[in-house]
């Protein structure tokens, strides 16, 4: 089963489109590994302001690898995102710049399909390109600043990762332990996971951590709340005390501080922040509706 298939993560953002941000899809061969490709189509010209731009960062189960290409000061800084599992605020330069971004956002099961380390240690960090995409920053980076067009990149992006590829890294204990996890909506104990995937609790904890860079627990926790937030965005009749049921809660109170645990904002906050850009969303040439 292809898990990307059965399991759609969401942003707190997940209808935005801007200059700044546009979101991409990989080629078909891709779609099992990563989610998409996202950044500025063109660079765009950042204006000095006293109050900078924020933007509220949610667990996606995702991991980023985030390219910011500075023609102001003829420089690129890349990062490597691990898997978050708490909400933060990201905040952009007050400076003014001449500025592009790009950025592959991997599914957490599959960025160590392409790199050069295991995924152990990485939750809830960053970290330079060298540790962990080396051969990738080499590829790629020299190639940003003559490649300014996201459409472009995505293309050099695209050849690198697919020639890079190794499945043979894919752990079938992992793989059968997630796919549990998600045909159960994140509502699984972890003994009865491993019971299910035929090894020890023990066992299937180490090889998350090094396949993932998150528990079984952890990862689980963030699957439910990924489900019940695809819900509060895509059920217009949405109910609380039937998510309760459907998601295994003790009660409301449990369900609603676990939201706002990940979400940092209760149920209403999250939908009018999403929702912002709705009607941007519609436009018909808005390349989100296809990740």
């Amino acid at each position: 089963m292809q898990l990307h298939q059965i399991y759609t993560p969401k942003t707190a953002a997940p209808f935005a489109s801007s200059e700044t941000y546009m979101e991409f899809a990989p080629c078909e061969a891709l779609k099992p590994y990563i989610k998409c490709f996202w950044g500025s189509r063109l660079p765009y010209r950042q204006l000095r302001t006293e109050q900078p731009a924020e933007a509220v960062i949610t667990p996606d189960t995702c991991v980023d690898i985030i390219f910011h290409v500075n023609f102001t000061d003829n420089c690129i800084e890349g990062h490597f995102c691990g898997v978050d599992d708490r909400p933060f605020v990201s905040y952009a330069s007050g400076e003014e710049k001449l500025l592009s971004i790009f950025a592959i956002r991997f599914y957490v099961w599959s960025a160590v399909l392409f790199s050069e380390d295991t995924m152990k240690g990485t939750r809830n960090k960053a970290f330079e390109l060298d540790c962990h995409f080396a051969g990738l920053k080499k590829t790629l980076e020299p190639r940003l600043f003559d490649c300014v067009r996201i459409e472009d990149r995505i293309l050099a992006a695209e050849r690198y990762l697919l020639e890079h590829f190794h499945l043979e890294r894919q752990n079938r204990l992992v793989m059968e332990g997630l796919e549990q996890i998600m045909l159960h909506r994140g509502n699984l104990e972890i003994g009865q996971l491993s019971k299910e995937v035929h090894t020890s609790s023990r066992q299937l904890e180490r090889l998350f951590l090094e396949n993932m860079g998150i528990s079984p627990k952890r990862l689980s926790s963030l699957v439910r709340y990924q489900y019940l937030w695809n819900d509060i965005l895509f059920q217009p009749d949405f109910q609380v005390t039937e998510a309760v049921h459907r998601y295994g809660y003790v009660d409301q109170a449990h369900l609603l501080h676990d939201f706002k645990r990940f979400h940092n904002m209760n149920i209403t906050g999250a939908k009018a922040y999403a929702g912002k850009d709705l009607e941007k969303y519609r436009l018909p040439d808005n390349n989100i509706g296809a990740v």
